[in-house]
């Protein structure tokens, strides 16, 4: 008599392995979006950082996130001063010699997309979970 898997086993354990893996995909998924809004904030106390730094080096804040990749030795690294950096876009704004502003927009859509950021000179991080985050939105716990 040979022995072998009948339909319907092979159906329960398809079934079976559709329902964990529906369970554990949206998990998954969350936790890349966590990693990448952590990696903004990093990102953006990092720029705080580099910012304040030139502006006591400099008497003024940079006039782009290549001016702080590029100074010598670099206030932040190349990756930062182009912009963009673990699912997410950087804009800066230095409106005058004493005042700048950071906006970090994730760059995905759909499940994949996370918080929206916004920093300015005072060090402030404040964030907006629909649309670019501005001076108004709610400050970062």
């Amino acid at each position: 008599m040979k022995r072998a898997f009948t339909l319907i086993e092979i159906m329960v354990v398809v079934a079976i392995v559709i329902v964990l893996v529906s369970l554990a995909v949206p998990s998954i998924l969350r936790s890349r979006v966590v990693a990448n809004e952590g990696a903004a904030l990093g990102s953006l106390r990092v720029l705080n950082n580099a910012c304040q730094s030139y502006h006591i080096d400099q008497g003024h804040y940079p006039d782009s996130l290549l001016d702080l990749a590029n100074a010598n030795p670099p206030y932040i690294d190349t990756e930062l001063g182009k912009g963009k950096k673990q699912g997410y876009e950087f804009i800066y704004n230095s409106s005058d010699a004493d005042h700048f502003t950071v906006q970090a927009n994730p760059t995905h859509t759909g499940l994949l997309k996370g918080r929206y950021f916004f920093l300015d000179d005072s060090g402030t991080i404040r964030v907006n979970n629909d649309s670019p985050a501005g001076p108004n939105d709610q400050i970062v716990g």
